[in-house]
């Protein structure tokens, strides 16, 4: 079988995997962002397609004291006696919780809370007892059993605090042939990533590392130039053809040394073996970004999930789209594939904006909506009062770039406003006729590129994509591109409707 790395691009970070039957089903941390946790679907671990959330209501995600790069981190999804569990924390409230549901893409419970400190909790069963193993900060990997009708847990104790290096978290424990394996996370999640494995007799240890650890990191001399950095938190999967698994979270830098990553924390698949009771990954060498896997009877699907296409053009919203934080519902409206906002007093430099993205999956893309929006013209200056609609490449409340429609003078002018930290300044302002208008962000590795009209038409500006990465926003998550509205500091009385939303990957050839 041959793939392409990542098998998840764009922000799906702390992949954790599980099969039933011959289906495999994926989840991904999703922090502020709404509705939370992502699910996706496939058939060969390769071609997922997104089916759906796990949170989906506001009872399910409160996120009321959650900042930015907060919320729901890293979850695991398992498959017990017929029913589908996560457990994951929400770290700005209420820690720890379990939800599951009797199917994947159906309604997930309201989450059951856990009163445990920490974060990464795993979830594992044997002989009728479930565990619970998570980090709880200076005492490293904790466990204990659990009652899931309630979440008490029975008496906990430390399972390991390092195996080849600090910061051990992101536990799974795994039963393999009478063995318990518990594979971790270590050294950070950026460039001193890696996962490391421990095995013993029983689950609840006492746990022999490796001797061959880390058995995944792209830290070291052979793959410190890699294009895939930060390699780590891996989850163990058997395939229904007996093949073993690892999907695990990397990063794709640019711009040289350093480098900058503004795509996110993307999901990644690697073959694993056993050699004398051990998993050894993709053979010990470095994971690529184009795959070939001889020995599987796993193969590619005809008609694989697309990222490509008009976002806008179905019966439904389509579950890529995402809200920042818990949204007002009464300002969106979506029938008969048109998108309408209506903007609120918050701006997009605020929390809870009127805004909804999808992730950016690829270095080279390009976006276009159609809006019809009139706006008021109470305009005081390039940043004052009035109301405004648009597109953006957003990667928090300080760090994104938005070309938005605005009245000033009897006019309607499009402009671009760049926000980099605490500097937001509009670097161009041009006016444009009465009607519907086509708005568009063409992005490539270093920079994106705003314009009006064609995409073969002069771009108004342009802004460097190295401004909403991670090394300079700082944060754990990734570039959004979407819709918004606002009225900068009052309420909107216009309707912004978008009856197209078209994203697209496109080849750096071409330009």
């Amino acid at each position: 079988m041959r793939f392409e790395n990542p098998v998840r691009p764009g922000l799906d970070p702390d992949p954790s995997v599980c099969r039933v039957g011959e289906e495999y089903y994926l989840v991904t941390s999703s922090f502020e962002y709404v509705p939370g946790l992502p699910l996706y679907r496939s058939e060969n671990l390769v071609d997922w397609e997104h089916v759906g959330h796990a949170l989906t209501r506001p009872s399910q995600l409160p996120l009321e004291n959650a900042e930015s790069s907060k919320g729901i981190f890293a979850p695991t999804i398992r498959h017990h006696d017929g029913r589908f569990h996560i457990v994951t924390t929400n770290v700005s409230d209420g820690g720890h919780f379990h939800v599951w549901a009797d199917e994947a893409t159906g309604e997930w419970s309201d989450p059951t809370w856990i009163d445990a400190p920490g974060i990464d909790p795993d979830l594992f069963w044997d002989d009728g007892q479930a565990y619970f193993t998570y980090r709880a900060g200076e005492e490293g990997i904790v466990q204990a059993p659990i009652d899931l009708d309630t979440g008490a847990l029975g008496e906990q104790r430390e399972l390991c605090n390092r195996l080849a290096g600090p910061f051990t978290e992101a536990p799974h424990l795994y039963e393999v042939d009478g063995l318990y394996y518990l594979v971790v996370a270590e050294g950070g999640t950026h460039k001193r990533h890696m996962v490391s494995v421990a095995r013993a007799e029983s689950p609840t240890g006492p746990f022999e590392p490796c001797p061959s650890n880390p058995i995944l990191t792209h830290r070291n001399e052979s793959g410190m130039f890699h294009p895939i950095q930060a390699a780590g938190h891996g989850d163990l999967v058997e395939a229904h053809d007996g093949s073993w698994w690892m999907v695990f979270l990397g990063i794709r830098q640019h711009g040289g040394h350093p480098g900058w990553h503004h795509l996110g924390r993307e999901t990644y698949l690697a073959p694993v073996t056993w050699e004398d009771g051990w998993p050894v990954v993709n053979g010990g060498d470095p994971v690529d970004t184009e795959m070939t896997v001889p020995d599987t009877d796993l193969e590619r699907v005809d008609d694989p999930p697309t990222r490509e296409g008009d976002l806008l053009d179905a019966e439904t919203l389509p579950p890529a789209w995402n809200h920042r934080f818990q949204p007002e519902s009464e300002r969106y409206d979506f029938s008969e594939g048109t998108l309408s906002l209506t903007g609120s007093p918050r701006t997009l430099d605020d929390r809870r904006p009127t805004f909804l993205g999808v992730r950016q999956r690829s270095f080279d893309c390009h976006v276009d909506s159609r809006i019809r929006f009139d706006p008021t013209d109470t305009m005081d200056g390039p940043n004052g009062s009035g109301s405004e609609a648009g597109i953006t490449a957003l990667y928090d409340e300080d760090h994104h770039f938005d070309l938005g429609v605005r009245a000033a003078d009897g006019d309607r002018h499009v402009q671009l406003r760049l926000r980099i930290g605490d500097a937001s300044e509009v670097v161009t302002s041009q006016p444009i006729e009465d009607g519907p208008v086509t708005l568009w962000i063409d992005a490539s590795t270093e920079r994106y590129r705003f314009g009006v009209g064609d995409r073969d038409s002069e771009p108004l500006g342009t802004a460097r994509s190295k401004y909403l990465s991670t090394e300079v926003a700082g944060g754990f998550t990734g570039t959004h591109l979407g819709v918004y509205a606002t009225g900068h500091g009052e309420e909107c009385d216009e309707e912004a409707s978008f009856d197209r939303f078209e994203y697209r990957e496109t080849d750096p050839a071409d330009e």
